[in-house]
């Protein structure tokens, strides 16, 4: 093993000008990959910050006696979709209607007798904010006999759910292009280093060595400067991130998670394109 990464490192050292163009190639390609990352990762933020909105309102009969509300707030807390149930009052629903709609102010100071019924406002897990456990919630609440009416915008939540089906098949299709162009990149570096050292390999050939212990330094330099690349990318990224951020508009930045999950997927994708390079050239050298 101490012979390979010696071979790894020996190997920078022989072409130092191809390693540095090779990472710097690399990082670049990374770094249009990191940035279409960027705008993947604010995107979901945003439409998250949409989903938080999505929400089921039960109005209740009047007169529904207290005890009878309490103890279903009970059981519709217990209810595996259910983040949180909060009682609105009908005094309350009138005030937040005031507050809410100004323009209406002569209309509710005109008001004989409070319109507006008591309601139980539910707030949805963040797993559950879809058309399809909305519309389930929505059926069991309306079991309940004090329950008046159910609602909770179905067609704005399937929009919703448009939206974020299409993003995560946009995103998909095109980190998958930009991942498919690095591992090219990468692998074209790599079939470089091979043919720069074919005579060297028809040596060890010579002595005996077999194609894994010849193929395992290239594997690893493909590694290495996948990582050392996807530093480069992220580096540039947050570069560019700072900018857009203090210059554009507030934009949100990968989570340290994210970060080492982007230099990681860099050495997996140099790894992938190390090894479907030597694979298919070792054999012509």
């Amino acid at each position: 093993m101490s012979l390979i990464l010696r071979e790894t490192f020996l190997a920078f050292r022989r072409a130092p000008l191809l390693s540095a163009l090779s990472i710097t190639t690399i990082a670049f390609s990374l770094f249009v990959f990191g940035l279409f990352g960027l705008v993947a990762v604010n995107i979901r933020r945003a439409i998250g910050s949409v989903a938080e909105r999505v929400e089921v309102v039960a109005y209740l009969k009047r007169g529904t006696p207290p005890e009878a509300i309490a103890v279903a707030q009970g059981d519709i807390a217990a209810f595996p979709e259910v983040e949180s149930v909060e009682y609105v009052s009908e005094e309350r629903a009138l005030a937040r209607a005031r507050h809410d709609l100004p323009e209406f102010q002569d209309i509710f100071q005109d008001l004989e007798a409070n319109p507006l019924p008591a309601s139980l406002d539910l707030r949805l897990k963040p797993a559950f904010r879809d058309a399809t456990h909305v519309a389930d919630v929505a059926q069991r609440l309306k079991a309940f006999d004090f329950v008046d009416d159910v609602r909770y915008g179905l067609d704005w939540v399937a929009k919703l759910d448009r939206l974020r089906d299409i993003a995560g098949a946009v995103g998909t299709v095109i980190g998958a292009a930009f991942a498919l162009v690095a591992i090219i990149i990468i692998g074209t570096t790599i079939r470089m280093a091979v043919l720069q050292r074919s005579r060297e390999i028809a040596i060890m050939r010579l002595v005996g060595a077999t194609d894994g212990f010849i193929r395992m330094p290239f594997l690893l330099e493909g590694l290495l400067k996948g990582l050392l690349g996807g530093l480069l990318a992220l580096s540039l990224s947050a570069g560019a991130w700072a900018l857009i951020d203090s210059a554009l508009l507030k934009a949100s930045f990968f989570t340290p998670a994210q970060a080492a999950l982007g230099v990681a997927a860099g050495g997996l994708i140099g790894l992938a394109g190390s090894a479907l390079s030597v694979g298919r050239h070792l054999r012509s050298v």
